[in-house]
């Protein structure tokens, strides 16, 4: 508009489609639209729906900011064809959408595995729980598991999790394990 100030709205259609197609409300997608815009630099934000937002701009959120996994997250919920892991204003709302409150534990537990499957191979293999651990206990020298005590706790994890005890952890597996652990599905939660 003249006074420069509000972004554009979204095409009603289109925010008609988004509800349908996430558990979000309608408020959820416009805050989601207003905050993706913010990320983008002034000239680009009339046409928001069309723009990319880089994965720096995307980590500068503070949901984002301080989430171990923040770099996967990118990677996994960007569709960009160059693999820069940019986020368009969709993969936004996909990232939101599996995050948010009111989404099943399957498809939080579908995009968990996918954002622990390091190297992208389908499957969680002890390198990639190595990495996992690694995230989650910190990456400073003091917090770092000893690598003793990381074989016996990728040990436990294969224990309890590898079904068919080949080694590694496939995606029904691990949703096995998930739908066993009640709180997986609150922690695993970005609200805007």
């Amino acid at each position: 508009g003249a006074m420069g100030g509000s972004a554009s709205l979204i095409p009603r259609d289109l925010l008609g489609e988004y509800q349908e197609l996430t558990f979000l409300s309608k408020q959820e997608i416009l805050l989601a639209y207003k905050r993706f815009s913010e990320l983008l630099p002034k000239e680009e934000r009339e046409n928001a729906c069309s723009a990319r937002v880089p994965k720096s701009q995307i980590l500068t959120l503070p949901e984002l900011r301080a989430n171990p996994f923040q770099h996967r997250i990118c990677h996994v919920f960007s569709t960009s064809e160059t693999r820069d892991d940019s986020m368009s204003f969709e993969d936004f709302l996909d990232m939101l959408n599996a995050f948010s409150d009111s989404a099943t534990s399957d498809i939080k537990s579908y995009y968990a595995f996918r954002i622990f499957d390091f190297d992208d191979d389908g499957i969680l293999d002890r390198k990639d729980l190595e990495k996992l651990v690694n995230c989650l206990t910190g990456q400073g020298e003091e917090s770092r598991l000893s690598s003793a005590e990381m074989d016996q706790l990728i040990q436990n994890i294969l224990e309890e999790s590898d079904i068919d005890k080949d080694g590694t952890i496939n995606l029904s597996e691990f949703q096995h394990v998930v739908s066993r652990s009640p709180d997986f599905a609150s922690s695993f939660k970005i609200v805007l």
